[in-house]
């Protein structure tokens, strides 16, 4: 019978040049022969020089892997890091699959690409014994505006394989994220990882806020943009504002991390966040919005109390945890900075080895979420 080794391989580096970022990564991790990889980076590294940098010291291994909008390591909340998860392959077998040029992205193509490395991460992980758990870690440009369309196929592919990821960064510039897989970064891209494992594994979602009583509805909207011109029959940024009870305030990341719009379906309650105000008053958004969609201004819970509890619950799931990797809205990060949280937030990261990054919006199951903390939770 196979011994599964204790711990993932996790490590972390702040070198400032991607060569010794790497080596200090690979020097933290030592000879633990791998599966695979999982690379998340902050965007001001270059990237050629980063993907050289991962290749020189990953020969034979599948690495894949994203830009971000901030890490997050063993000390919690990080920046100007690069965050690294190895998969002992002792316990662990990693299948990957890469999606280029998302415009032209044909579901039917793609859920057979799915079903595909589905038959093919059986197969690899026979030998880890009977009882096998299946997760799939899902990365994809945070700029693409086909999260959706993307999160519905693979998740359908998939079949009882359940999905969690998120969605890359580029702090918040919203100009170019990367997507890291097959050696190089890729814009316009996603990469669906089935990783397979005898050690107990759960994906969950979980999100701090809840529906308030202001409502408005989209009365105007560009979908293909993720853009709303109007609210109420008012200009969207206005009107907003004014449903969110500040109207002396800026209308900023901070703002609309605090007052996340909120839609009802399948009887529970998403956020819609709000990613930036246009000079013309309208509003682009994280994710699909459509013209008569109800929307509800979402109320903050305690952050920490809940998150204390979510915890406990995962830990209620799979037993001591060995990692929770980890996709954390950026907004999230933003309002407990606001909010003058992070600080005890990064300390319950940190206790509970959380290892992760801020993302442009997440994936659970079949849909495409935002402002949560959503992940994948590994017992020892």
């Amino acid at each position: 019978m196979t011994t599964l080794t204790k711990d993932l391989a996790v490590a972390s580096s702040h070198e400032a040049d991607p060569s010794a970022a790497l080596a200090d990564i690979m020097a933290q991790i030592g000879d633990v022969p791998l599966a695979g990889g999982l690379i998340f980076c902050s965007h001001r590294y270059d990237r050629d020089a980063l993907a050289r940098a991962i290749n020189r010291n990953s020969e034979g291994l599948t690495v894949f892997g994203c830009t971000s909008s901030g890490e997050v390591t063993a000390i919690g909340y990080d920046e100007d890091s690069i965050a690294f998860v190895g998969f002992p392959a002792n316990s662990f077998h990693m299948a990957t699959h890469c999606f280029d040029q998302l415009d032209n992205f044909e579901p039917l193509c793609g859920r057979d690409a799915i079903r595909a490395l589905a038959a093919r991460a059986e197969m690899g992980a026979r030998g880890l014994g009977e009882n096998v758990n299946r997760v799939a870690l899902f990365l994809v440009d945070g700029l693409s505006h086909r999260e959706e369309l993307l999160t519905m196929t693979v998740q359908d592919a998939l079949g009882d394989i359940p999905l969690i990821g998120g969605s890359s960064g580029d702090g918040l510039l919203f100009r170019e994220t990367g997507i890291f897989h097959g050696g190089r970064f890729h814009n316009d891209a996603a990469v669906v990882a089935i990783l397979s494992s005898a050690k107990p594994m759960h994906v969950f979602r979980s999100q701090h806020y809840v529906p308030g009583t202001r409502k408005m509805v989209v009365t105007g909207a560009i979908p293909t943009q993720r853009i709303v011109t109007e609210i109420n029959a008012e200009p969207a940024a206005i009107e907003y504002q004014r449903l969110a009870g500040h109207p002396g305030e800026t209308l900023d990341f901070g703002f609309f991390a605090a007052h996340p719009p909120m839609v009802r379906a399948g009887g529970e309650y998403y956020v819609r966040s709000i990613q930036s105000v246009n000079p013309d008053g309208s509003l682009t958004f994280y994710c699909a919005i459509d013209e008569g969609i109800v929307l509800t201004i979402g109320e903050p819970i305690d952050r920490v109390s809940g998150m204390t509890t979510l915890f406990r619950e995962v830990a209620a799931e799979v037993g001591a945890i060995d990692h929770i990797i980890a996709f954390d809205c950026v907004l999230n990060r933003i309002d407990a900075e606001r909010r003058q949280v992070a600080r005890e937030v990064s300390e319950l990261y940190s206790a509970n080895r959380v290892i992760g990054f801020n993302t442009y919006g997440e994936q659970y199951h079949a849909a495409h979420v935002n402002q949560t903390f959503s992940g994948l939770a590994i017992g020892r």
